[in-house]
């Protein structure tokens, strides 16, 4: 597996195509949630993308500045392949974004926005849920915390 993090003017079209193609077969088909995933953000954001040995994007998300999303740092559009589940890939994505995060801005806390489901899954990596849940497109939400020792 090979891991990126670009910005979106360092994405080749390929690339940008690919992720966009990741996260609509998993959120918008899976999911069956048709929702607007092209907000704008994605030109603003630092994209976290894994390639598989056949050069195929199987895992992504974008980390998001402060400011653009929430106060805090934010990272988004977290998906993997539905090919590549159940062998820690997702994972080691949310490791990968908070390092690149870390590594970016700086030690400071990271907001996301969580399925409700997948609560106890964050939680497994330091994101603790803010007590906001809402309606997102249909599906429980949680906003979620991250704070580093800083």
């Amino acid at each position: 597996m090979n891991w990126e993090i670009k910005t979106f003017s360092e994405l080749s079209l390929d690339e940008f195509h690919d992720i966009i193609q990741l996260r609509i077969e998993v959120f918008v088909i899976e999911q069956d949630c048709p929702y607007q995933d092209l907000d704008g953000k994605d030109k603003q954001a630092h994209h976290v993308f894994c390639k598989n040995k056949n050069g195929d994007i199987v895992a992504t998300s974008r980390i998001l500045a402060k400011g653009i999303s929430y106060n805090e740092i934010a990272i988004g559009r977290i998906v993997t392949s539905p090919k590549e589940r159940g062998n820690g890939l997702g994972h080691l994505l949310l490791e990968k974004s908070i390092k690149y995060s870390k590594k970016i801005y700086g030690l400071n806390p990271i907001r996301l926005s969580a399925q409700k489901h997948l609560e106890k899954y964050y939680n497994r990596h330091n994101f603790f849920s803010t007590g906001k849940e809402y309606l997102e497109d249909g599906i429980p939400h949680i906003e979620m915390l991250f704070t580093p020792n800083i």
